[in-house]
């Protein structure tokens, strides 16, 4: 389970302290797909950073499985079993898909045993696994191999920030799909999405909202999905496009 309690983050600008995330406070089980939306600018991949240890809170405390994670770094905390998917995926010339999934595992694996986890994201095993993690990979292609690397870590909380940005159409329906086969083996982990997708919320457990830096509503996705899509003409700056157009709600 992971527990944020009062957390908040400020940062200053231009001499003025700015409040991104203000005194938030939630609990998300294992074994649940849970997604975070809201408005653009509301303090959601700034949430995922702070779970993920990018940056650190404010005030308040983060755990971990009752483990107060608030002051650990990022390699710690991956060590302690959170994984992050970037919304921009890093590429890393000079180094082969093989070579990323055997430094996610943490263990020498056979090529069959990598090859198993570019299988599980949909991706032809053989036309990936000897390639290099540049920019001959299309941002579809480098989605699901760090999606793979998640897998091969084997994260008791995964976090993927906006997974559907800078990808095609095509792409994105087989993200929801390993989405979906993450959801149906979960098996005592977390997976937190931030999206603003209705598709990626439609096989959410639960939703989580966040509006102005705060927790606006959190709850199962068929109490919370029909209050969006009531309300997402409140939010002006929501606009329509890119993977799944026409059914983004920011």
């Amino acid at each position: 389970m992971l527990e944020l309690k009062n957390v908040s983050f400020r940062v200053s600008d231009e001499g003025q302290e700015r409040e991104i995330i203000k005194d938030v406070s939630l609990s998300i089980p294992s074994d649940k797909l849970v997604v975070i939306t809201g408005p653009n600018g509301g303090g959601k991949s700034t949430l995922a950073k702070l779970i993920a240890g990018i940056v650190k809170p404010t005030s308040g405390k983060i755990l971990l499985d009752d483990v107060d994670i608030t002051d650990l770094s990022v390699t710690d905390r991956a060590k302690a079993g959170i994984g992050f998917a970037f919304q921009q995926p890093v590429r890393f010339k000079g180094i082969q898909v093989y070579d990323l999934i055997r430094l996610a595992k943490g263990e020498d694996i056979t090529l069959d045993h990598a090859c198993d986890y570019l299988s599980a994201v949909g991706l032809c095993a053989r036309d990936y696994i000897d390639r290099e993690v540049n920019n001959s990979l299309s941002g579809g292609e480098l989605k699901r191999i760090e999606i793979a690397t998640v897998f091969a870590k084997g994260s008791k909380l995964s976090i993927f920030d906006e997974p559907e940005a800078g990808i095609d159409l095509w792409s994105f329906q087989n993200l929801i799909k390993v989405f979906e086969d993450m959801r149906d083996n979960i098996n005592g982990s977390t997976i937190l999405i931030i999206s603003h997708q209705e598709r990626i919320m439609n096989i959410a457990d639960e939703i989580i909202v966040l509006k102005d830096g705060q927790l606006a509503s959190y709850g199962p996705k068929d109490e919370i999905l029909p209050e969006l899509m009531g309300t997402a003409v409140a939010y002006p700056e929501c606009k329509k496009g890119g993977a799944g157009k026409g059914d983004d709600l920011c």
